[in-house]
């Protein structure tokens, strides 16, 4: 088996009890795709998508239909007023950013309910400096609720927060980012947003959807979240997006990031597509499957260092709400030789051998492995682990299974080496 990897019979021994512990779990995963397949199915066929609307733009970029139309096709998926789906966004950050600085005005308050924000997302409130312009310089103030002992929002601490009148936007991140916190359900986000519309009903929620899409039935935007943000080279863009973001909310709320993305008084009327609608059509398509894929390597890769007697987060049998796994190493070189294995495990790049860098919008130096056809694409397999206590690796992405599982084994195998 696996001859053509080298895998050892230990490796291999491993992958079969894992994926026999696994069986119903797979089955759940692709119960919930099946189902978020059917909502994208829905919005393409109500909005009668064509293949004349995959023609791009040049130039300005105006009267770009297949670009409108894919922006009603997120609102409908999203069930929000409207969206705005843009190759314009850089990355994740910079629609959260937009997001943000569409609804904060001098004066106001950012307050994050679940800790500090993620690496990058620092820079852009003013938490660290990473250059002129942030949130801060623009007199926006900031304050942020610890979490709980347990990793999970500090319910109280948040409704006396929220409650003061300068508080203007509650910011919610889905994902754990670099931290040892839970990730959020739906369910909690829901919580979350109905204790803050309770206390304080004119503050805006808005939610780092990156990591989340389609891992669940639901999105926070069914449970009172006023505005979604993420990037289309994760989940959305179902492997195939080369770039983008999007928003999607309140349509006040949306066309204020539109202007922070180009400039008051053009908004959204401008931004070519330049040929990619295609791309963005087909892998909003594929998503949900693309999704599916990448929490049965998370789970796997879970099932499997559990074997060997590390700790996970998720556990292989808990809960998921996003495609990040969390493994903790405790020490930088086994994270060394997990992440060389996820490098020799990709279909690019798979020669070289990653090491700490200091990555731009990060704190501390981080290893990266991944070997994308989109760079930076965290929907393909990839390993990020900031070099720093606990020395945990946080793994996500795997276009397929087959070779999501063959990657995780090959980090075994380096792992397992003396």
């Amino acid at each position: 088996m696996h001859t053509e990897l080298n895998l050892t019979k230990l490796t291999n021994d491993l992958a079969a009890r894992a994926e026999a512990d696994l069986q119903d779990r797979f089955r759940a995963i692709d119960a919930t795709a099946e189902k978020n397949t059917h909502k994208i199915l829905a919005a393409f066929q109500k909005q009668r998508v064509s293949d004349s609307l995959f023609a791009g733009t040049t130039g300005y970029g105006y009267d770009d239909r297949g670009r409108d139309v894919l922006d009603t096709i997120y609102a409908q998926v999203f069930h929000t007023e409207d969206a705005l789906v843009r190759i314009g966004f850089v990355n994740g950050t910079h629609a959260i950013s937009s997001a943000l600085f569409g609804v904060l005005r001098p004066g106001d308050v950012l307050l994050s309910a679940v800790g500090a924000p993620y690496d990058t997302l620092r820079g852009v409130v003013g938490l660290s400096d990473k250059g002129s312009g942030s949130l801060r310089d623009y007199g926006v103030g900031y304050r942020q609720v610890e979490t709980g002992p347990d990793g999970m929002p500090d319910l109280d601490a948040v409704r006396a927060a929220a409650a003061d009148e300068k508080v203007r936007a509650v910011f919610i991140q889905r994902s754990r980012g670099y931290s040892t916190r839970k990730s959020l359900s739906v369910e909690e986000i829901g919580f979350l947003c109905g204790i803050i519309h309770e206390v304080n009903p004119r503050t805006i929620v808005i939610v780092d959807n990156c990591y989340g899409e389609f891992v669940e039935e639901r999105e926070p935007t069914d449970v009172g979240a006023d505005l979604v943000a993420g990037s289309l080279i994760k989940n959305p863009g179902g492997g195939l997006a080369p770039t983008g973001g999007y928003v999607a909310g309140r349509r006040e709320l949306v066309e204020a990031a539109s202007m922070r993305l180009t400039v008051p008084g053009i908004g959204r009327e401008c931004g070519p597509t330049l040929g990619q609608n295609r791309l963005l059509y087909q892998g909003l398509f594929l998503a949900p499957h693309t999704v599916a894929q990448a929490l049965k390597t998370a789970i796997f890769a879970a099932r499997v260092m559990e074997i060997l007697g590390y700790e996970t987060d998720p556990g292989a049998f808990e809960s998921r709400y996003d495609i990040v796994q969390m493994i903790r190493f405790g020490a930088p070189e086994p994270v060394r030789k997990f992440c060389r294995g996820i490098q020799l495990g990709a279909p690019v790049d798979s020669f070289v051998t990653p090491e700490p860098w200091d990555m731009p919008g990060y704190d501390c130096p981080v290893i990266m492995a991944a070997g994308a056809f989109i760079q930076g694409a965290s929907i393909e397999l990839s390993c990020d682990a900031p070099m720093r206590e606990p020395f945990a690796a946080y793994l996500q992405g795997g276009l397929t299974y087959e070779a999501g599982k063959a990657g995780i084994l090959l980090a075994v195998n380096e792992l397992l080496k003396e």
